[in-house]
């Protein structure tokens, strides 16, 4: 590779792990241009001066924060520091070992803008984890898929360890809250190709680890915080709006048909309610395509009629969806059939923006 690189490592309060760490990522880059940027947040164990004791035998940089706190602002401070054309993010505690760094920069040579190491793609894994803590891993990344479906693509999209080109993050406006900075690269970065690399996470060596409550509740107010810049809330407003005109459609049909052209009795009166569901349909389809997602209209989500296509699939899933809590909850459970009529509404609603969100206007 001729491109020069950049490791973004922050750290705070890691003394055991800088040497070793330095010098596997020689090991590991012997091969290539690089340089290792530690951004700390005033560690006070000594942390600083072994990095600083590393400069004059390895292309070592430091940069010291003593008025800001956190993971993910410290690597958008690295990148700003950074002078490679490619840029490596890890952490400093060995879980994300220096010899991967070649398999995510090969992924970058193969032409993708951005590497991520997957522990949830085929050959990807964790080891020694707990159940509670493989519930929350997965727990966080489906709340990501649902709440930003552009994300969904990205399998792993909570790892801290990948590799991007300069170009994906320049001009970037990077807000970041807490730790999972490549949720904010991946949603707030400029990229065409993302490419997911099977890793392994082990646990920590030496030093004791950070996670508690914090970085969860810092999570979801990250996830807060990119859905109001983006303004997928008001996309998600503007979906239920346009399913609230639906139904006046599907009632309106329904009755000019049955009171004004005369389809009544068991089989026309079934018929006049299929051409008011389908009518209902359409007219949400053109609503949404032309409002609510304008924007991701592409020659990836195909023409026309194939949008109108899989939005029909998906409305017929979410009408199922509405009959069968309908049939389980009042039938079944015995609840009023108002409650369940509208836990059906609110199911099949969640299930109509996910999937079209993810498939019709990918």
């Amino acid at each position: 590779m001729n491109k020069s690189i950049s490791v973004i490592i922050p750290t705070y309060n890691e003394k055991d792990n800088i040497t070793p760490l330095v010098e596997a990522l020689h090991r590991a880059l012997s091969g290539y241009r690089y340089e290792v940027i530690f951004v700390d947040d005033n560690s006070r164990d000594g942390t600083i001066d072994i990095a600083h004791s590393l400069e004059s035998k390895f292309p070592v940089k430091i940069i010291v924060r003593t008025t800001e706190r956190g993971l993910a602002t410290a690597v958008v401070e690295g990148f700003k520091h950074a002078s490679g054309d490619i840029f490596v993010v890890m952490d400093a505690d060995l879980q994300h070992p220096p010899e991967f760094i070649p398999s995510l920069l090969k992924g970058i040579e193969d032409g993708a803008d951005l590497a991520i190491s997957s522990r949830y793609i085929p050959g990807g894994g964790t080891s020694n984890w707990s159940l509670s803590r493989r519930i929350i891993s997965r727990g966080a990344i489906f709340m990501t898929h649902v709440l930003l479906p552009s994300t969904h693509r990205i399998k792993d999209i909570t790892t801290g360890f990948f590799a991007l080109k300069r170009e994906v993050v320049a001009g970037a406006e990077l807000k970041p809250v807490g730790w999972k900075i490549l949720l904010e690269v991946v949603f707030m970065g400029k990229y065409q190709k993302a490419v997911e690399v099977p890793f392994v996470f082990t646990g920590r060596e030496k030093g004791s680890s950070k996670l508690n409550i914090k970085p969860e509740l810092e999570y979801l107010q990250h996830i807060w915080s990119l859905m109001r810049r983006k303004r997928e809330i008001w996309r998600f407003i503007k979906f239920c709006i346009v399913g609230g005109s639906g139904v006046v459609v599907n009632l309106g049909v329904y009755w000019l048909l049955t009171r004004l052209a005369g389809m009544t009795g068991n089989y026309l009166n079934a018929l006049a309610l299929t051409i008011a569901f389908e009518a209902s349909v359409i007219s949400n389809f053109t609503l949404n395509d032309f409002f609510t997602f304008t924007d991701r209209k592409t020659k990836s989500t195909g023409n026309f009629f194939l949008r109108l296509l899989k939005f029909n699939l998906f409305s017929l899933v979410g009408f199922g969806i509405q009959q069968g809590s309908l049939l389980l909850f009042y039938n079944v459970i015995g609840w009023n059939d108002l409650i369940a009529v509208i836990i059906g509404i609110i199911i099949a609603t969640l299930w109509n923006y996910i999937s079209n969100s993810w498939w019709t206007w990918k």
